[in-house]
């Protein structure tokens, strides 16, 4: 830990900040009932990251959002873009083999309300969702442990609290909360790359949209956006079974690819004064 760290502070600061979120998360919560469950849920998690740290910056940096990764220019462009280039791709890798033997194919809908609204709709709460969970895991109470710890000591065991966030998730397993795992750790690689928020949230958009477009579950979630489902004839190693293709030996494989695509991407490395001075390994 760099010299002068005061661990007591460390501690209050990202306490604080996870205090603040919960109690965000709470106060949004009628959101459920007032937009229904998939915004309610995605806007008031999404509310809660935002509102956590803005109060946390404002307390102990008196700085802005865009200090936790948030400015908006020719490399924030470029970094998004790469974000959905890689996380999109990855997910179509996922899909590709499976289609290719026939071990699943798409099929029609008996009956489906999709259209382009919905998909527009899904799109955008797919977006905020993303952004939340990034601004909550990768936003000012990780910066500050990234500062404070180190790389490894803050990635790695940061990834491991993402994915065990997910446990509650429908038909969630232990594969899949491995590989939700590994997800977490690439996202904070990529923070640690372009030291804004824009790439890990182009990653994680660029896969969530990209799987229901195949008729695939995101996270044990189903999501229609097309009038067509996905149907396995591979056992759950392979499909991931209720979960989705995130639980399956196929996205372990292609979280190797993705790691590479992130560590020798043409990042747009931006100014962060959380975390400037801050080496990469």
């Amino acid at each position: 830990m760099p010299a002068g760290r005061d661990p007591l502070r460390i501690f209050l600061q990202v306490g604080l900040f996870v205090f603040f979120y919960l109690l965000f998360l709470l106060a949004t919560g009628f959101l459920v009932w007032g937009v229904g469950y998939l915004a309610g849920v995605t806007l008031s998690g999404f509310l809660a990251a935002l509102g956590a740290n803005l109060v946390a910056l404002r307390i102990y940096e008196g700085g802005r959002l865009t200090e936790i990764g948030f400015p908006w220019n020719r490399a924030a462009a470029r970094n998004i873009g790469l974000g959905l280039l890689g996380g999109a791709t990855s997910a179509a890798l996922v899909m590709a083999l499976p289609l290719a033997s026939r071990a699943a194919v798409i099929v029609p809908l008996a009956t489906s309300e999709a259209n382009v609204r919905t998909l527009l709709y899904v799109s955008v709460m797919l977006f905020c969702g993303a952004a939340g969970e990034e601004m909550l895991f990768r936003g000012y109470g990780f910066q500050i442990l990234l500062r404070s710890f180190g790389p490894y000591a803050t990635i790695l065991p940061v990834g491991v609290l993402f994915a065990a966030l997910h446990y509650t998730n429908p038909h969630a397993s232990a594969l899949g909360l491995v590989n939700t795992a590994g997800f977490g750790m690439i996202f904070g690689y990529a923070f640690l790359r372009s030291r804004d928020l824009w790439l890990p949230i182009g990653l994680h958009f660029g896969w969530n949209v990209t799987l229901p477009l195949f008729g695939a579950n995101v996270s044990g979630i189903t999501i229609r956006v097309t009038s067509y489902a996905l149907q396995w004839n591979a056992g759950p190693l392979w499909s991931g079974g209720e979960y989705g293709p995130e639980a399956s030996l196929l996205t372990s494989a292609v979280l190797f690819a993705l790691f590479a695509f992130v560590r020798m991407a043409p990042v747009g490395r931006q100014q962060n004064p959380l975390i400037d001075g801050l080496v990469e390994s």
